[in-house]
């Protein structure tokens, strides 16, 4: 039982392409996204030009950077989303990247110092908590409830794809950027032209928004406001529900994307090819994606969820039986099938239950579960692989992800039942 409302009319993509705002939208955040990517490899290859400082290696300086770029999501997260509802979300969306625009062409004006490049990727990565939110509370106001899936489904394929097309053309573009446009500003202008760009082409989105009334906008405070989302989300187990599903799937792929360096090792691969894993697994959710933005209502009464976790333990238990690298990237095309299942679907249900004036603070929460779901697993699972092996690891996570899903599934039944 997929517990979304079914769709009265369901176009598929059809009705997407018609519609002129969510378009620029999702073109919008496409290039926005792709900045993202781009950005951070380019604060990867500018280490190289910035000295050491007195008592930090090499080494250090990759890992200290990796943490100014993830510490202002588990920050500001959810303050990014209390902003959401009180400012126009095509204001924060545009301004936001006016600002990641600017702050990236400063770089190659300030001084070569590592602290200052540190403050400049803490503040874009800051900013960037802002957008996610405010992207997320826009969907619903430019798409029809009934077409509310195939958005979700369109934003999770081309967040995929974004992810991996922007890790691999990073290093290109940059380099025909120093090569055409100057080797001391020529990257930073490409990447600040990515962010300005999709400001640009979302200035034109018009849509009306839910206003909150000033009263309730002068009474409550920050903090008010976010224990605010709390309240709401203990009281609708349904979005709650639906948001331990989405944490628990973004905890396997971040904990995938440490163990795939070690599998890589198993197939003969070189380390640095590990991508090819999380490659083969984006695939497989563009295409799921696909599936059920075209044909989701089809689906309407199928546990979609449930189905999709058990699919993803089936491939992390039978993944280190397996021995060929083709077989292996088979699987992982299966596991992304397997996530798409699970991620369209309960994003989608976040969407319709929750009501205009809590969209923001609710996907600011939601932005910062993620966030903290995503940073855990990286922390933890190298460690636990060297100590148990990565056998043991890959079979643990998949009992793991079975009980999550069958427990969610009995749980959505549960709240349903007990609307009735």
């Amino acid at each position: 039982m997929f517990p979304t409302e079914p769709a009265a009319v369901n176009n598929g993509f059809g009705a997407l392409l018609k519609n002129r705002g969510f378009m620029l939208l999702w073109i919008g955040q496409l290039v926005s996204q792709l900045a993202d990517k781009v950005f951070f490899v380019l604060m990867i290859a500018l280490l190289e030009f910035y000295p050491p400082p007195p008592g930090l290696a090499e080494n250090s300086m990759y890992s200290t950077l990796m943490v100014a770029f993830t510490v202002p999501a588990i920050l500001f997260g959810s303050a990014g989303g209390i902003f959401v509802d009180r400012l126009p979300k095509k204001l924060i969306m545009v301004g936001s990247d006016v600002v990641r625009g600017v702050l990236t062409l400063l770089i190659p004006l300030l001084p070569r110092e590592f602290l200052i490049l540190l403050i400049v990727t803490f503040a874009i990565s800051t900013v960037t908590q802002f957008f996610a939110p405010a992207e997320q509370a826009a969907i619903p106001l430019l798409v029809r409830r009934e077409n509310l899936l195939a958005a979700n489904a369109l934003f999770s394929s081309t967040m995929m794809g974004a992810l991996i097309v922007g890790f691999a053309v990073g290093e290109p573009l940059l380099s025909w950027a120093k090569s055409f446009l100057g080797e001391q500003y020529g990257q930073e202008i490409i990447v600040s032209a990515l962010y300005l760009a999709s400001s640009a082409i979302m200035v034109p989105i018009k849509f009306k928004e839910h206003k909150p009334l000033r009263e309730h906008q002068d009474s409550n405070h920050p903090w008010a406001e976010f224990t605010e989302s709390l309240r709401y989300l203990k009281k609708n187990r349904l979005v709650l529900n639906a948001m331990l599903q989405l944490t628990t799937l973004y905890c396997v792929f971040a904990a995938l994307t440490v163990l795939t360096i070690r599998l890589a090792e198993e197939f003969g691969l070189k380390e640095k090819q590990f991508g090819f894993f999380l490659a083969a697994a984006g695939v497989g959710m563009v295409f799921g994606a696909g599936i059920l933005g075209h044909w989701g209502d089809k689906f309407h009464h199928k546990p979609l969820p449930l189905i999709g976790f058990l699919m993803m333990a089936l491939v992390l238990g039978v993944f280190t039986f397996t021995h060929n690298l083709v077989l292996a990237l088979g699987l992982c095309v299966f596991l992304g099938l397997g996530a798409s299942l699970i991620g369209v679907p309960m994003q989608t249900l976040i969407q319709q239950q929750t009501p205009p004036n809590m969209h923001g603070k609710v996907f600011g929460f939601q932005n910062h579960a993620v966030n903290i779901a995503l940073s855990a697993p990286l922390a933890i699972t190298g460690p636990l692989t060297d100590a148990l092996g990565l056998r043991v690891v890959l079979v643990g996570m998949s009992v793991v992800v079975v009980i999550v899903g069958v427990w969610a599934w009995k749980n959505t039944r549960r709240v349903l039942q007990d609307a009735i």
